[in-house]
């Protein structure tokens, strides 16, 4: 226990709590061994490509895949034998929309929140408050099929919040979404955090979790390869800037050579060199200097995605 300044105590034990958490699927083994702690009120990713574990670790989470091997406590709760009490706790927001699409809006949520035993005058009043907060209340009455899919998803979210849950997980919430529907759900999950809500969200963007996430884990192949703030592991695993050159051939390796002295670190992809340096302006003109012209130059500041190269040598979208 902890406590506040108030003098009053506050439960600081972890909403989610993981050792050696595992699962397998025959001879595969999708989560290997993994320790994790969630706590209250922060906003917790799981971030690594497609395969790397964190839709696995969210099924177990969420109560609907039994772990392998470890131990696993959701709420203080052990979800072997107290799944149905954390579900009801739980709010979730799958990798894939799953309306009922011939209903109206305003009707998937009442249908929806009738399942958790709401009254239907408690339902109704919850309906209305999460419409506005998913801005969705001028198309309260509108059929879901025709909807943008940034609205399905706004509309997935509100109805996900509809038992007050303490715990949000979000599997790969923006997946397929156009970049001014990305902002506007950010802006939403941003808001629920600060309202108290503990979120818990895979993805493989990293503005996302750089944009939503207090604390994360890097997955790749069911381990965790690292674990921090965006911050931290920028700093820890990166330089400050990156300097991305594009040259006409193909084989950019060949370049190498040439510009491995001006970087702590030179990473060669398919279409682009990055030099990981302090000073990009500085490596760049270097570049020019040696008589180097490639087609292109772009001095940005290090990200996730480098972190994630570094530590498993490809990038987040392969």
């Amino acid at each position: 226990m902890v406590l506040r300044q108030d003098g009053t105590q506050a439960d600081d034990r972890p909403l989610i709590s993981a050792h050696a958490l595992t699962k397998r699927f025959g001879d595969f083994t999708a989560v290997d061994g993994i320790d994790v702690e969630v706590r209250r009120g922060e906003a917790f990713g799981f971030l690594g490509p497609n395969g790397a574990g964190k839709s696995s670790t969210m099924r177990m989470i969420g109560c609907v895949s039994p772990p392998t091997g470890g131990t696993l406590r959701i709420l203080g709760l052990d979800p072997a034998t107290d799944g149905p009490r954390i579900r009801g706790r739980l709010g979730v927001v799958p990798q894939k929309d799953t309306l009922d699409e011939e209903l109206t809006v305003r009707e998937n949520i009442l249908v929806y929140g009738r399942y958790f035993g709401l009254s239907r005058a408690v339902v109704r009043e919850r309906a209305d408050e999460l419409l506005e907060f998913a801005q969705l209340t001028e198309r309260a009455s509108s059929i879901v099929e025709p909807l943008s899919g940034g609205m399905k998803r706004r509309l997935t979210i509100a109805r996900a919040l509809v038992n007050n849950p303490e715990v949000l997980l979000l599997d790969e919430p923006t997946t397929g979404l156009d970049p001014q529907a990305r902002h506007v759900l950010w802006d939403r999950l941003f808001r629920l955090k600060r309202s108290g809500v503990t979120l818990v969200l895979t993805t493989h963007y990293m503005d996302e979790a750089e944009q939503l996430c207090d604390r994360l884990v890097v997955m790749d192949g069911g381990k965790i390869v690292a674990e921090g703030s965006p911050r931290q592991l920028i700093a820890e695993y990166s330089t400050r800037e990156v300097l991305e050159l594009r040259f006409g051939e193909d084989d950019h390796g060949a370049y190498e050579p040439k510009v491995a002295d001006l970087a702590s670190r030179v990473e060669v992809l398919p279409d682009r060199l990055l030099l990981y340096v302090s000073d990009g302006d500085a490596a760049s003109k270097t570049v020019h200097d040696r008589g180097l012209a490639p087609l292109s130059m772009l001095v940005r500041r290090s990200t996730l995605e480098d972190v994630f190269l570094h530590l498993t040598g490809r990038t987040l979208i392969d």
